[in-house]
């Protein structure tokens, strides 16, 4: 009789792990809290408009070929692909931008208009992070993190010092370039990492390459193509998803979890993955004698930053946007440290925008735009109507000054999200958007552990354990665990 696993959250690490076991011969069930699948990259329509409610970066598309292909499955199978050229555009001051072209030749051209000789700087920065990604995507971040012997690889041993585990993307970036524009948009992949510049290994210039070199990307129809994709893959696989389906408690015999009580009744399975918020899981749903932390380790883990989200239906289309705009005219440091190192809500903030319909136009009524404000903001910050209104006239504000148009008469469409909504959709630990910070100090066997110590057939996945937070590394977090469990119960 095949094995029966209960995934809890139906995100991407909970749809991964789900398909994964289905494939290996299990009987799996997702229990999801919410109405739709998806977690934090669910969408909603309003008034003619669709909204992706969360991921909007389309990078690293060589993991989706991967996750599909372990299933004899093409990304085109389900959605279309195209990459965006411009990737983005960074303002620096009114109608004062850069726009970054695809591709590492085009880049380097650019480059070199804005820094002599930084063309060829460029090159051999992006040589030295495709060692990195090939290294720290193929052989690092499919690591489980359950023993130090999982990096005993000789590859990988050799490759430490190439890694620059121990130098800071700071140090790194300016050794290679001295203009402050080219510096900022070399540092801007690592923001919503969990640090500083000068506190995050240079390891993560990866990030750098995924951008240049593997490209920004879009699916036609919006980014929740990606969850409709998995989500009929899982259940091709005999995966039954269970919407609505909270789980409020569990019940266990000695060491075990023999079951999970949710709002829509009882389930028994085998095996558990938790795929929701790890936190909320052990501290809130586990009984005190099944934890393996404390809630003073919980308050001692440094977090990535939450967010100031703003959905809007605009009735014209705004000028001076690309599909992707970042707002970089104010101090890039100053709000990091804001985030990082003094949570506060931030003096100065920078922001980011988002226009999908610009690529899809049939993501907006006929002649209008769906617009995307992003504010990162720390975690465990008040949140109220108040704070998010003024932030509103912040960002707007800004963007209008700085593209040189008029915005907020012709916004018919609002909605606003931050730390309380992550909370009540998510459990979310302290309101955070994208997980745990990828800090030295919190990397591989130093993340919460993906298979609990006290429990024999508890696991966890998903962006507060292995490998990280992002789409992609919680797609990989779904796969390893699978893995891990089809070793642990051979």
């Amino acid at each position: 009789m095949a094995k029966k696993a209960l995934v809890v959250g139906a995100g991407f690490a909970g749809l991964a792990a789900a398909t994964s076991l289905a494939e290996k011969g299990y009987k799996v069930t997702v229990l999801e809290k919410n109405s739709q699948a998806g977690g934090r990259a669910r969408s909603f329509q309003a008034q003619g408009f669709d909204f992706d409610m969360g991921p909007s970066w389309y990078w690293m598309p060589d993991v989706f070929d991967t996750y599909f292909a372990k299933f004899g499955k093409k990304v085109s199978d389900y959605y279309q692909l195209e990459r965006l050229d411009p990737s983005y555009r960074v303002y620096f001051g009114e109608k004062d931008f850069v726009d970054l072209p695809a591709g590492v030749e085009a880049c380097a051209q650019l480059f070199n208009q804005i820094e002599k000789g930084s063309g060829d700087k460029l090159r051999k920065f992006m040589r030295e992070s495709a060692y990195k990604y090939e290294v720290g995507i193929n052989d690092l971040v499919y690591k489980p993190g359950r023993s130090l012997m999982e990096f005993a690889d000789i590859r990988i041993a050799k490759g430490l010092i190439q890694l620059d585990l121990l130098k800071s993307m700071r140090s790194y970036v300016h050794s290679h370039f001295k203009n402050p524009r080219l510096r900022q948009l070399m540092e801007f992949p690592v923001l919503f990492l969990g640090a500083t510049p000068k506190n995050t290994p240079a390891l993560y210039s990866l990030m750098n390459y995924a951008d240049v070199d593997g490209g920004t990307w879009f699916p036609k129809g919006g980014m929740h193509k990606i969850v409709e994709a998995m989500v009929s893959l899982a259940e091709e696989k005999g995966v039954e998803i269970k919407l609505n389906h909270e789980v409020l408690e569990l019940q266990y015999s000695g060491k075990s979890i023999t079951g999970l009580v949710s709002s829509e009744g009882d389930f028994h399975a085998d095996v558990i993955i938790a795929a929701g918020d790890y936190n909320h899981f052990e501290q809130k749903i586990l009984p005190a004698h099944l934890r393996q932390y404390s809630p003073e380790y919980w308050d001692k883990r440094a977090m990535a930053p939450s967010s100031l989200l703003f959905y809007m239906g605009v009735d014209k289309p705004v000028e001076g946007l690309l599909h992707h705009t970042l707002f970089f005219d104010e101090d890039f440091d100053q709000h990091a440290e804001e985030i990082y190192n003094k949570p506060q809500w931030p003096s100065k903030p920078l922001f980011y925008a988002s226009a999908s319909s610009k690529t899809d136009p049939s993501l907006a009524p006929v002649g209008k735009e769906n617009l995307f404000l992003l504010m990162p903001v720390a975690p465990h910050l008040n949140d109220n109507d108040e704070n998010r209104e003024r932030y509103y006239d912040v960002m707007m504000e800004r963007l209008e000054r700085l593209t040189g148009g008029s915005v907020r008469g012709d916004v018919s469409y609002k909605q606003s999200y931050a730390h309380s909504n992550f909370i009540e959709d998510y459990h979310a630990f302290k309101g955070n958007a994208y997980g745990l910070a990828n800090t030295l100090k919190q990397t591989a066997i130093l993340k919460p552990a993906m298979k609990s110590k006290k429990v024999e057939n508890l696991y966890y996945t998903g962006q507060l354990t292995t490998p990280g937070p992002g789409v992609p590394p919680s797609l990989i977090s779904g796969m390893v665990v699978a893995d891990e469990i089809e070793k642990d119960f051979k």
